[in-house]
């Protein structure tokens, strides 16, 4: 059984209390539930961790070869700043989806750039908490193609074959 790790960023455990309007009015055990059931459906096991700490994500990410096959990302804010974050994933080398609620690329500027993403194996953004389930429905896929091998497993060979796919 695939086992996937959803790792959402600060601010994330306030969702459906703050800025309803971007962000939705749902709260993030809610999202994790409807994550759950779809990861079900799936024959596919979900850990669920939020933290506001920059520090707890990037031991997380770097615990996570080995013990899991892939990670849904939601950095949050640390998505324009933390190349921590970016380090990890990159060093972990199991396959990535970054996703986030809104659409940050029609939102303020400084929202356009992600230090993560050029690391995962793709991005979702703009869905709201479909964001999630689409998220897991691609990175299940990516696994299938690559085997549920584990780039750092895998080596160099599979981190190229995740690399074209983003090409």
């Amino acid at each position: 059984m695939k086992k996937i790790l959803i790792l959402n960023g600060p601010n994330l455990n306030l969702l459906g209390k703050r800025e309803t309007g971007i962000y939705g009015s749902r709260s993030l055990e809610w999202i994790v539930e409807k994550v759950g059931e779809k990861a079900s459906a799936m024959k596919v096991a979900v850990d669920a961790v939020q933290s506001n700490d920059e520090g707890e994500l990037v031991t997380r990410i770097g615990t996570s070869a080995g013990r899991y096959d892939g990670i849904i990302l939601n950095p949050a804010a640390y998505t324009h700043t933390s190349v921590a974050l970016r380090d990890a994933i990159k060093a972990s080398g199991v396959p990535c989806v970054e996703v986030h609620l809104s659409n940050i690329h029609a939102r303020e500027e400084f929202r356009h750039r992600s230090f993560t993403a050029g690391v995962c194996v793709g991005q979702i953004s703009g869905f709201g908490w479909r964001g999630y389930v689409i998220a897991l429905e691609a990175l299940v896929g990516v696994l299938e193609e690559l085997g549920s091998m584990p780039a750092a497993v895998g080596g160099r060979k599979a981190r190229e074959r995740v690399a074209r796919r983003r090409r």
